[in-house]
């Protein structure tokens, strides 16, 4: 019978399905917004962001309101429409209510309104952010309960939940953004290089990107300061490490400029006479060195070469050995890419396409920046080298000529200098 509690009933449910659809459209926006961009909104002045971006600091306590809400609401609207039906029409309203309600709710208090957040989430949760902080206000005694109650029934089947740790941490976030932005288009690849480079500073170590020290240029303190000079002008580099009597023995680091201004002040008088620079002594010039462990991660490296307003290290392992040497352009370069100038040349580059879709490789060349060149995915945790991985997977020293396939790459070496391989085709297989 249509009469007055009849539609009274009928608007409490409608009423009903709108709370359900606010729950979950609030639900849908709050998780999908990105706290990032609330957080920039609120700095602009947005309330609603800022207060959306507070109750999604405890995402575990909003959902829980959220979805308690949620669920009075369906169910208490799927009993008054159960009553309402079975009172108009007899044993097969309640057939007819279940029909009726799954449909409603299913469009209008589901699907309609969490599309809608899916698809503006950061304006969605600043609308939804007032009246959800209240409702999980309201809610919280028996969300904490219910907290605690859930904890109990996973503890007792081996699971513990950590309420500080976030399911996706924030740098895991970022680079999968970064990998799919840089796939569809949206974010350049050296704009992905450069972050991502950034991002893995403090994951990586001195050891990895290190001048092997078998590549540095030094120089013999005991020789004529007339030969130094010319080493110096001869040099690519600003900075060359002194040794005496043998090269792991390092006692200082000799800047040219420092040396040029010292030829400079003998020139005071016109000319420099020969026993000014037999009596000259290099060491009162040159820098102390600066010894880093090769552990050290490249993010505090960074930050200990600008503290202390250097650009050079020497690195040494535990038993004090020299291993290699770093400068502050190895780091930057990790995140920018190689650095050059007019005194590179393209040889040092290390890397040549070839037409056939291979790469003729110096077995020298880092993984990492070997696959940032190609875009390839070369795993790095067993070497550092190109020629490294080769060895490792080869378990052997390999002689010119051999091939070798692993990690879905072809290795053809192409040349050693001594045990060292030198060069290397790589040709991705298909």
């Amino acid at each position: 019978m249509l009469d007055a509690v009849f539609w009274t009933t009928a608007g409490a449910i409608l009423f009903l399905l709108f709370m359900s659809g606010f729950f979950s459209g609030s639900e849908t926006a709050l998780t999908a917004a990105s706290r990032g961009k609330l957080r920039s909104n609120a700095d602009k002045g947005d309330k609603g962001a800022g207060r959306a971006f507070q109750i999604t600091e405890d995402r575990e306590r909003l959902i829980g309101s959220v979805l308690l809400g949620n669920n009075l609401v369906n169910i208490l609207a799927t009993a008054l429409a159960t009553s309402m039906f079975t009172r108009a029409f007899g044993e097969s309203g309640v057939a007819l209510a279940t029909l009726i309600m799954t449909v409603l709710v299913l469009i209008f208090a589901e699907v309609l309104p969490k599309t809608y957040a899916i698809t503006n989430p950061e304006r969605a949760a600043s609308f939804a952010a007032r009246p959800i902080s209240i409702i999980v206000f309201i809610f919280a005694p028996v969300v904490s309960f219910v907290r605690l109650l859930v904890r109990a029934v996973l503890r007792v089947f081996g699971v513990q939940t950590d309420p500080d740790n976030n399911i996706l941490a924030v740098r895991e976030e970022i680079t999968g953004a970064l990998q799919m932005g840089q796939e569809e288009g949206l974010v350049e690849k050296e704009d992905r290089d450069r972050i991502m480079g950034a991002l893995d500073l403090s994951d990586r170590t001195v050891e990895e990107i290190m001048l092997h020290r078998t590549e540095i240029e030094m120089i013999d303190a005991a020789l004529p300061v007339a030969e130094i000079l010319k080493l110096c002008l001869d040099s690519n580099h600003t900075r060359l490490p002194l040794f005496r009597d043998e090269p792991e023995n390092i006692v200082g680091v000799l800047h040219a400029k420092d040396l040029l201004r010292a030829m400079h002040k003998m020139l005071a008088d016109g000319r420099i006479e020969p026993h000014e620079m037999d009596e000259f002594d290099i060491l009162t010039v040159a820098m102390q060195p600066y010894f880093i462990p090769e552990t050290t991660t490249l993010d505090d490296q960074m930050r200990e070469f600008l503290a202390r307003h250097t650009h050079f290290a020497l690195v040494v392992d535990e038993y004090g050995a020299l291993q290699g040497l770093i400068t502050l352009e190895d780091i930057l370069e990790e995140i920018v890419g190689e650095i050059t100038d007019e005194f590179d040349t393209d040889e040092e580059n290390g890397l040549q396409a070839d037409a056939d879709g291979s790469y003729t490789v110096d077995g020298a060349m880092t993984i990492r920046d070997f696959n940032r060149a190609t875009d390839f995915n070369l795993p790095d945790e067993e070497a550092n080298t190109v020629a490294g991985v080769v060895i490792h997977e080869a378990q052997m020293i390999p002689t010119v000529g051999q091939v070798f396939g692993f990690h879905g790459f072809r290795f053809e070496v192409l040349s050693k200098d001594e045990n060292r391989i030198s060069e290397l085709k790589i040709t991705p297989l298909k």
